[in-house]
């Protein structure tokens, strides 16, 4: 299974760079996973493509402030940080950017001494573990002097950080938002809710490694990150329900779709409780609890689209991609939705 199927050509101007003012005045485009027909509405119509005892899935991650700018103390250089995953108690596997400047023992202050983090050890992929110390609450510190850590295709700067978080977000621990669900509003969950369908929130804390490319050609070759991912106990037992009863469970992003189907066995059944996975969905995977999905438009080539082509067929996929280049679709993180049923 070879890297280049899942190719597609993309104008570069087609890569939305800001979010709408409105969240729910995106496009949405609805694919017959069975047919591969296509139609074209807008996201505030979804209620009218749901069905009374549907179960929605989001993810109810937060994403972290996570790229921090700091001076290291014995040359004054200027360092960047990012933030990748806690670790223990103070510490977190980073990105640093210049890595040569910051070897083991290095000392870097942020906001004049508001916090400061120290390079305890260099881990896989010359990622460094650094330890922070700090007076107060980490979150708000981090609130204070941290940058929100957009996708590399974006290069317009957010002025307001709320807009890189979906209106449920709560769960703070993310590098990255699970971006399919920037487009719900309050007032369109409460209308879906109030029609019928069921609103269930997972969490997976979604990791930078979403946008690592596939670099083998040979796609079974490459290697997934890992993230933390949880399901409390009632929502396991409602899903479960769900499934028996034969109603639908529609997933909001590739993320929700991954910590279920981790946290599913063998035999289709959710269970509760925190795990980390890696796992790798592509064409030929047996979903055991997704039936429908709505997500963005994804990179070529990437984990993403791979795991949409093996929900609803590569060809299915790749079609309805052009058809979205054809009709001037947003792509990526603010772009626009589709709708997988």
């Amino acid at each position: 299974m070879k890297k280049s199927d899942y190719f597609y050509e993309l104008p570069e101007e087609l890569i939305a760079q800001d979010p709408l003012p409105d969240r729910s005045s995106s496009r949405l485009m609805l694919l017959d996973k069975t047919s591969g027909e296509i139609s074209h509405r807008h996201f505030y119509e979804l209620p009218g493509f749901l069905k009374e005892g549907d179960e929605l899935v989001l993810n109810d991650t937060r994403v972290m402030p996570a790229r921090l700018y700091g001076v290291k103390r014995d040359t004054g250089a200027v360092i960047e940080v990012l933030l990748l995953k806690h670790l223990d108690d103070g510490a977190w596997e980073t990105l640093v950017r210049p890595g040569k400047k910051a070897k083991e023992g290095a000392v870097i202050d942020f906001g004049e001494g508001l916090l400061t983090g120290t390079v305890e050890g260099i881990l896989e992929e010359g990622n460094r573990k650094i330890r922070f110390s700090f007076e107060g609450i980490f979150e708000e510190i981090l609130d204070k002097l941290g940058e929100m850590p957009l996708p590399p295709y974006i290069h317009h700067r957010l002025n307001d950080k709320e807009r890189y978080q979906t209106v449920y977000a709560r769960e703070q621990g993310s590098a990255a938002a699970p971006t399919a669900g920037l487009h719900f509003t309050e007032e369109l969950l409460e209308q879906i809710s109030k029609s019928g369908v069921g609103i269930n929130f997972v969490t997976l804390h979604v990791g930078l490694g979403t946008f690592r490319p596939v670099k083998e050609d040979d796609i079974l070759d490459h290697k997934m990150h890992t993230e933390r991912c949880h399901i409390d106990r009632l929502t396991a037992l409602r899903l479960n329900k769900a499934k028996a009863e034969g109603r639908r469970i529609v997933c909001v992003g590739t993320t929700s779709v991954r910590t279920l189907e981790s946290m599913a066995d063998e035999a289709g059944i959710l269970h509760d409780g925190y795990m980390d996975t890696d796992i790798f969905i592509y064409p030929g995977y047996r979903f055991r609890i997704c039936d429908a999905l709505i997500t963005n438009f994804h990179l070529p080539e990437s984990t993403l689209i791979m795991l949409v082509s093996a929900l609803a067929g590569r060809e299915n996929v790749l079609e309805a991609y052009r058809e979205a280049v054809k009709e001037r679709y947003r792509f990526f993180s603010f772009g626009d939705a589709m709708f997988i049923s």
